[in-house]
């Protein structure tokens, strides 16, 4: 089978080998503080590691060309911590337009960020608009976050709380780099001042500007001690799949002819 790297072609490959149907698949990820259990990298590991499998599974079906991974990405929520690599909102901005215009310009019509890292969340809205407007790109943003009813314990003991570095990505990096994760240092760390807010709390109705260390010194809010490898094994497994149905989508996506901009 061919590689499906966009970075393995050579130049005089792109024009035959990528098309306007094909798919450029691009991880986004963070190098940020994941509390004292878990690697600066989890969230680029994780998302890197989906998109990886995903297009080895699909890549050849659905004509997609992985791209090299954004590795930083914008941790200001994060920056008073040691280790913290963060781009301001304003170069990550310029770094996804770009790729977008490099995209664009290598005759590729469409591009999914997959994204790890839940500070990306709002940039990334933004530029999937900006890159429409100004390249003509179709464009995508889809998150490689584990679900907290993946597990019921979870479910029950983290309130939905468990955001950064929780039971479930810690389960992911048990899973996908074991030798990294410390469980030895994990604690519970579960604002419960929080969990009886139905509006003013994490996926509720009213959003509030936060950095991780307003709910703790370490900067970690979950459970890590309920993560295991064998959660994290069906939960990758989860999201390489459901990453290969969300690909199928983005495939066969369009607008009508009458609503393009270009």
């Amino acid at each position: 089978m061919a590689s499906r790297f966009f970075a393995d072609l050579r130049a005089s490959q792109v024009d035959t080998a990528c098309s306007p149907s094909s798919v450029a698949v691009l991880p986004v990820g963070a190098i940020e503080q994941h509390g004292p259990h878990l690697p600066l990298a989890t969230d680029a590991v994780v998302a890197e590691a989906v998109s990886r499998e995903a297009v080895a599974a699909r890549g050849e079906e659905l004509d997609l060309w992985l791209l090299p991974t954004i590795t930083y990405g914008r941790s200001v929520e994060h920056t008073w911590a040691a280790g913290t690599l963060s781009l301001s909102t304003a170069t990550f901005a310029a770094v996804l337009d770009d790729i977008g215009r490099s995209v664009a310009a290598a005759g590729i019509h469409r591009l999914a960020l997959v994204n790890g890292h839940g500070g990306n969340v709002s940039e990334i809205q933004t530029a999937l608009r900006d890159l429409r407007l100004a390249y003509g790109l179709l464009t995508f943003g889809i998150n490689t976050f584990l679900a907290e009813d993946h597990d019921p314990a979870w479910a029950a003991s983290e309130n939905g709380l468990g955001i950064h570095g929780g039971a479930a990505e810690t389960s992911l990096m048990l899973h996908l780099r074991p030798d990294l994760v410390d469980l030895g240092a994990a604690e519970r760390r579960i604002p419960a001042h929080m969990a009886d807010n139905v509006h003013a709390r994490f996926g509720g109705s009213v959003s509030f500007g936060w950095l991780a260390n307003d709910f703790g010194t370490e900067g970690y809010l979950g459970d890590p001690t309920l993560a295991s490898a064998e959660a994290g094994a069906t939960g990758f497994k989860s999201l390489v799949g459901t990453l290969g149905d969300q690909l199928a989508e983005v495939a066969r996506f369009d607008f009508p002819d009458s609503a393009r901009t270009r």
